[in-house]
């Protein structure tokens, strides 16, 4: 049954794999199971501070700084695909994300906002999976393709509309390509976190356990290796009957749905001159 884990002699792309969350716990946890991860960022900076230690413990990780939101940056993943040696198999999105600065009314959106969003966390995703798809293809591999959605985009979002809607698009992304992709056998799926411990989240999200045990059933957050653990089963052969399908990890945070305050704001957010100036018309 472990064998069915294993990544042996297959190459995997991390997308986002050096914020120090999610992305590079995934990418650890893949070639911990025999992958060679091309792990993948826009600064090369954040790699050789997150990634690099990985590397040093004799993990197999490549690095590419590069922008996976541009035509360039994705032909550059796929050069050092190239050049990498095994057979590509797996592609992860972690990339995207929100800046605090995002959070607003939807009466306040600007185009701009609503672009900016879309790219990092949906067209990203897509035009890399599509990329991903079609080196699959001229090799005649098999394949699994995981992106990241949101509990954001599986319910409703207030005040992060255009992010929701993005993670919400990433799903239906992953539903179609699934479809198209599946006479490749290359399977597509997507993993939706709720509040994980990140870097990036504590951006706006505080310590307050007892908050925590109200809004979730598990009573606390969760951990970037909790989500990287569903991850690394999508991508491997314990999941080969498994296509098209987003996997809620959430810690039953969706069961109780119970996190919004009497004004519908997020209790997450942690200071009330945050929460005050999403609100502004």
């Amino acid at each position: 049954m472990d064998d069915l884990l294993r990544l042996d002699d297959r190459i995997v792309v991390v997308s986002g794999a050096g914020g120090g969350g999610i992305g590079t716990t995934t990418t650890e946890l893949a070639a911990t199971a025999g992958a060679t991860v091309v792990a993948v960022s826009r600064s090369q900076d954040n790699l050789d501070q997150h990634v690099g230690p990985l590397i040093d413990k004799g993990l197999s990780i490549v690095t590419v700084a590069a922008d996976a939101s541009t035509d360039e940056g994705i032909a550059a993943v796929i050069d050092k695909v190239r050049r990498t040696d095994g057979e590509l198999y797996g592609l992860v999105n972690i990339a995207g994300g929100a800046d605090p600065s995002t959070w607003m009314p939807s009466t306040r959106v600007t185009r701009a906002d609503w672009r900016e969003l879309f790219t990092h966390n949906l067209e990203t995703a897509f035009f890399m999976s599509q990329a991903v798809a079609a080196e699959l293809r001229a090799q005649g591999n098999p394949g699994s393709i995981v992106s990241l959605s949101s509990i954001s985009g599986m319910n409703t979002a207030p005040f992060h509309i255009a992010y929701g809607t993005a993670k919400a698009a990433v799903v239906a992304m992953t539903r179609t390509m699934a479809v198209e992709l599946a006479v490749d056998n290359i399977r597509v799926n997507a993993v939706a976190p709720g509040v994980t411990e990140t870097a990036a989240s504590a951006t706006y999200v505080d310590d307050d356990p007892a908050r925590d045990r109200q809004a979730i059933a598990m009573g606390r957050r969760g951990r970037p290796a909790e989500q990287a653990g569903p991850i690394l089963f999508l991508l491997s052969d314990l999941s080969s009957y498994i296509t098209g399908q987003t996997l809620l990890v959430d810690g039953g945070l969706n069961l109780k749905w119970s996190h919004l305050g009497a004004d519908n704001t997020s209790l997450f957010l942690k200071d009330e001159t945050f929460r005050a100036a999403i609100k502004e018309f």
